[in-house]
C-alpha cells in the first residue's frame, strides 16, 4: 500500500511540474496559403528561426507538421516545413512549438562528448537505433559557432597524416587546413573519402553526409567505420530525400560538433559530402522565398552563406585544437566554371581535382596531380620534399603533354631532359600515384618512397 502511495505521489509531482511549466498564453496563428515549400501564416508573432507545428488531419487523426519560420512578407509569417505539406486546410492552426528539446524560439540539438560513436540526423535524433541523448546536453548551436579575429587564429605548422601516399608526398595537408575535393560524377570521390576517413590521424572524425544517397549512410557505418573508428566518430546524415531545411541544418550542426571538440583541444577531421548539395538546399529555400537568381540559378544569398560555413573550420585560438576539413564539390564538367566550384576554390586552402582520364584507366585514386595544390605545403614540409614534389609534377605534366608522340613512337630522346626523365621514371611515377583502397601509407613512408624515385 505504501509503495502504491509513493508511486502516486511521484506521478502527481510530475504532473504538477508539467502544469507549472505550461505557458500562461498559447501563441498561434492561422494558415492562409501554401506556395510550393512555403506556408503563409497570419497572427503568429514569432522571430525567424522559431520552431512551429502546423495542425493537419490524416485519416481522422491529428498528425502535426513541424516547420520553421524563415521570413516575413506583407504581414504574414513564412514557414518552411520539415516534411511534405499535405493534409492541411485553409485556417489550420499553427502553434509555437514547446517541447523538451527546444525553447520558445530556437531549435536545439545535442552537443556533448556522448556524440562519439553515434549516427544522427540533422535534428540530432538517433538513426542508429540507440536511445536519444540526454536533453540536458541540448543547446542552441546558432550561438556556438566560431567567430574569432583572424589575427588570433593559429598558423598551420603541423603535417596531417592522411594515409594516402600521393596526398602525403605531393599535396601535403596541414592540421587546420581546408581542402576541396572537386569531381564530376563517377570518378571515385566516395572511395577517396573512405580512405581519408579511415586513415587520417585525428582525435575525432565528424562525417556530414549532406544530400547524398541514403545507401552511403549505412555503407559508411558498416564498411568504413569499424568499431575502433566509429568510437572516435560522429556521423550526421541528411540524405537527398529529406527537406532542404534539414540538409542545411545538418551541415551547420556537423560543423558545430567539430567546433565543440576543437574547443576541447582535440584535432578534428571534418568530412562533408557534399558542399554542392548544401548550396543547392540553400538555393531551393531562397528561390521559394522569392529571391531572384543572379548566377546560373543561384541567388546572391548563397554566395554569402557558403563562406560563412567554410570559415568556421580551420585553426582557432592558441589553446584550442584544430579542424581539418575536406569538402566535396560536384562539378558540372571538368572546366570548373559553375559558381559553387569557383567560389569554393577561391576560399579553400587547397584543392584536389579528380580526373576522368585516370578514372577511365582504372587508376585510383584518380587525382590529377598537375591541377591539384595544397596552399600550405611550402610552409610545413622541408625543402627537399617540396623540390621533389614540384619536380614530380613537372615530370607528370611533360609526359602527359607528349603522351601521343610517345605512344606512336615519334618521341626522340635527347631533345628535352625533363621529358627524357619522365619517360624513364614513368612506371615509378605511376606506381607512386596508385594506391589500393585497403592500403595505408603513413607520412614518413610516403616521403621515403618519393625520395627513392629520384635516388
Amino acid at each position: 500500500m505504501n509503495l502504491r502511495f509513493t508511486q502516486l505521489l511521484k506521478k502527481l509531482s510530475s504532473l504538477e511540474n508539467r502544469i507549472t511549466n505550461l505557458p500562461s498564453m498559447i501563441n498561434y496563428g492561422y494558415l492562409v496559403s501554401v506556395k510550393g515549400l512555403i506556408a503563409e501564416v497570419v497572427g503568429l508573432k514569432v522571430p525567424i528561426g522559431a520552431q512551429c507545428v502546423i495542425e493537419r488531419i490524416i485519416d481522422g487523426q491529428n498528425i502535426n507538421i513541424h516547420a520553421e519560420v524563415v521570413g516575413f512578407s506583407q504581414g504574414k509569417s513564412l514557414l518552411l516545413s520539415f516534411e511534405e505539406i499535405d493534409g492541411v486546410f485553409l485556417g489550420s492552426r499553427v502553434f509555437l512549438k514547446l517541447d523538451k528539446h527546444a525553447n520558445h524560439l530556437v531549435k536545439k540539438v545535442p552537443l556533448c562528448m556522448q556524440l562519439l560513436g553515434r549516427v544522427l540526423d540533422g535534428n540530432g535524433l538517433p538513426l542508429d537505433g540507440l536511445s536519444p541523448l540526454d536533453v540536458r546536453h541540448y543547446i542552441n548551436v546558432k550561438n556556438y559557432s566560431n567567430n574569432i579575429n583572424p589575427l588570433n587564429r593559429k598558423l598551420i605548422t603541423e603535417v596531417l597524416d592522411t594515409g594516402i601516399r600521393s596526398i602525403n608526398g605531393l599535396l601535403t595537408i596541414g592540421k587546420g587546413q581546408r581542402i576541396g575535393i572537386f569531381s564530376t560524377p563517377g570518378l571515385g570521390k566516395t572511395m577517396l573519402l573512405e580512405m581519408i576517413t579511415k586513415y587520417t590521424q585525428a582525435d575525432v572524425v565528424v562525417i556530414a553526409l549532406i544530400g547524398e544517397r541514403s545507401r552511403e549512410v549505412k555503407h559508411f557505418v558498416k564498411n568504413v567505420l569499424n568499431s575502433q573508428n566509429l568510437s572516435r566518430s560522429v556521423v550526421i546524415a541528411a540524405p537527398s530525400n529529406v527537406s532542404a531545411l534539414i540538409r542545411i541544418q545538418a551541415a551547420s550542426y556537423a560543423t558545430s560538433i567539430a567546433e565543440y571538440f576543437c574547443k576541447k583541444s582535440q584535432n578534428v577531421l571534418l568530412v562533408m559530402d557534399s558542399l554542392t548539395r548544401y548550396a543547392m538546399a540553400e538555393r531551393e529555400i531562397s528561390l521559394a522565398l522569392g529571391e531572384l537568381p543572379v548566377c546560373q540559378g543561384y541567388p546572391s544569398s548563397v554566395f554569402e552563406k557558403i563562406p560563412n560555413l567554410l570559415e568556421r573550420a580551420g585553426n582557432t585560438q592558441k589553446n584550442n585544437g584544430s579542424i581539418t576539413a575536406f569538402y566535396t564539390i560536384l562539378m558540372e564538367d571538368e572546366t570548373q566554371q559553375d559558381p559553387v566550384s569557383y567560389l569554393a576554390r577561391s576560399i579553400l586552402d587547397g584543392h584536389i581535382i579528380l580526373s576522368r582520364h585516370y578514372a577511365d584507366l582504372g587508376h585510383y585514386p584518380a587525382i590529377d596531380i598537375e591541377s591539384s595544390i595544397s596552399r600550405v605545403m611550402p610552409d610545413i614540409v622541408n625543402v627537399q620534399q617540396y623540390h621533389q614534389a614540384t619536380y614530380f609534377k613537372q615530370l607528370i605534366s611533360s609526359y602527359q603533354r607528349n603522351r601521343d608522340l610517345i605512344n606512336v613512337g615519334a618521341y626522340v630522346s635527347g631533345n628535352d631532359l625533363v621529358l627524357d626523365n619522365a619517360v624513364k621514371l614513368w612506371p615509378k611515377l605511376e606506381k607512386f600515384l596508385r594506391q589500393e583502397l585497403s592500403e595505408q601509407n603513413n607520412y614518413s613512408l610516403s616521403c621515403q618512397q618519393l625520395n627513392e624515385i629520384f635516388h
